[in-house]
């Protein structure tokens, strides 16, 4: 009797690795669950690498990273969603701030600042952007006393009457608090940067569902109309075989975006970060660098070379720095940063992060208002280029209205796909079973189907993937050493019951 339940769990387990969809067997008293090993050939010889023979591990790691990395990504997919639309909120919000009625000439840059300094007594003036638009207001950037890092206090100044229209507290300068506050709840839930972890791992691991879920489907048996079958849920399926169709095919259109996502996600991270950016660094080169020192200043005739005290440098104003920096071909938005101390050049840099994508920069001298140094934005390495690309991209700056559209549908196609993931598991319970019993797990024991000549370069592979990117590797240890402690138990249960029969 225990040998015809066997077969009839291998049975089911196989239909269930070859076709996904299959529905569990549903029975008051489900068999333990059975391991892959027995395809191995009798005379303990490996077969050959063969994608039946890959498809069940594949399909167990997309089974339990769905289940266990779901709730971090459906966490990154709502706040992600509500992220996408902080333009048209600040928009509203800030109105009085941000736009201004066009009457007259605009007042000089300088007379700008001085009204925002006399709104901020007590702050440092650390950059300016002149308005962009004839309906933009100047922003005018100061690091106040008692501020959060990483956070400014910014003067709105209208630039036809140099009246200071409001104050905001700035997240970099630029974000508003609206902005900066569903920023910091998507990137670390409000919890400082132990909250970063989570987005780490939602974008750490992504990447690995995407390309399994991809894989899975494409590779599903099908009769005709595949590719229609591949592309468009299937018509007339039921119960679980329609949730899993409309899973995978949300998956397939979404894939693009949602592997864009995961590795931008990735590119500013704590730990993943600081790995790409060095393999950056090593295949590219380091980003070029503008000098803002000048050159050969001297503190006086007397002496040696030094910088000069601050009482005795000449500075021609900001109005002459941005006249310099338009004159040397910088347009668009502008960001203005005085020199920190003397002996150092004023650095404007353009700050157009729609495409195309403008980040030419220059220092300039604040005595003479010439150019000492110059870095164009065409200079920069391709992989920094692409990174920038891509960040402005995930922020839905880099195409405007229709960036944060794509970027809102591919959120509600990621929560979907998560609820039709945890439906899929819900609807493999055993269905007469007492009590609230989960679905069961897919094969265990499928990574003994394959030879050895595979798994020791994809344990290394992976190794190195999980020593670059952490949060995928610890993840992926812990699952591991969870499910031998959940086979062991099962077995000794197994072997208790046998005994007991």
């Amino acid at each position: 009797m225990a040998k015809s339940h066997a077969a009839q769990a291998g049975t089911d387990l196989s239909a269930a690795a070859h076709d996904p969809g299959a529905p569990p067997a549903d029975s008051a008293s489900a068999p333990p669950e059975p391991t892959a090993t027995a395809a191995t050939p009798t005379g303990g010889q490996q077969p050959p690498l063969s994608w039946s023979g890959l498809r069940p591990l594949l399909l167990r790691l997309h089974f339990y990273a769905g289940i266990l990395i779901g709730p971090f990504l459906l966490v990154a997919a709502v706040t992600g969603l509500l992220y996408t639309a902080t333009p048209q909120i600040e928009a509203v919000v800030y109105r009085q701030e941000l736009t201004v009625t066009p009457h007259g000439q605009p007042e000089a840059l300088s007379a700008q600042v001085a009204a925002a300094r006399a709104a901020v007594p007590e702050g440092t003036l650390m950059s300016v952007t002149p308005a962009p638009g004839r309906t933009d207001s100047t922003r005018v950037v100061f690091d106040k006393p008692g501020l959060p890092e990483d956070f400014t206090q910014t003067a709105f100044v209208d630039p036809y009457s140099a009246e200071v229209l409001g104050q905001e507290r700035t997240f970099a300068g630029w974000w508003l608090p609206v902005r900066s506050w569903v920023d910091a709840l998507h990137r670390h839930l409000h919890l400082g940067e132990f909250g970063r972890n989570y987005s780490e791992i939602a974008a750490s691991w992504l990447w690995v569902e995407v390309l399994g879920g991809f894989a899975l489907w494409l590779t599903a048996p099908r009769s005709r109309q595949r590719l229609r079958r591949v592309l468009v849920p299937r018509a007339g399926a039921k119960g679980r075989r329609r949730t899993m169709s409309w899973h995978a095919t949300a998956g397939i259109w979404a894939s693009v975006g949602l592997l864009g996502l995961s590795v931008t996600g990735m590119t500013w991270s704590v730990h993943a970060g600081e790995s790409i950016g060095k393999v950056q660094s090593a295949l590219a080169g380091p980003t070029p660098a503008l000098s803002t020192a000048l050159p050969g200043r001297t503190a006086g005739p007397d002496s040696g070379s030094g910088p000069v005290p601050a009482k005795d440098v000449v500075d021609v104003g900001i109005d002459a720095v941005v006249a310099s920096a338009h004159a040397a071909g910088l347009s668009g938005a502008l960001n203005v940063t005085p020199p920190a101390e003397a002996g150092n050049t004023y650095k404007v840099k353009e700050n157009t992060r729609t495409w195309p994508e403008r980040h030419d920069a220059v220092a300039v001298d604040p005595a003479t208002g010439k150019i000492t140094d110059r870095v164009n934005w065409a200079d920069y390495p391709f992989l920094a280029r692409m990174t920038s690309w891509g960040i402005d991209a995930h922020m839905g700056l880099l195409f405007g209205l229709a960036n944060q559209i794509v970027l809102a549908l591919l959120a509600l196609a990621l929560i979907a796909m998560i609820f039709w993931g945890y439906r899929m598991w819900w609807l493999r319970r055993p269905t007469r079973s007492a009590g609230l019993t989960p679905g069961r797990a897919p094969a265990r024991g499928a990574w003994r189907r394959l030879p050895g000549s595979f798994l020791a370069p994809a344990v290394l592979v992976i190794a190195v993937i999980g020593y670059y990117v952490p949060l995928f590797g610890l993840p992926l240890l812990c699952f591991l050493v969870v499910d031998r402690i959940v086979g062991s138990a099962r077995r000794r249960r197994t072997g208790q019951a046998e005994v007991a029969a």
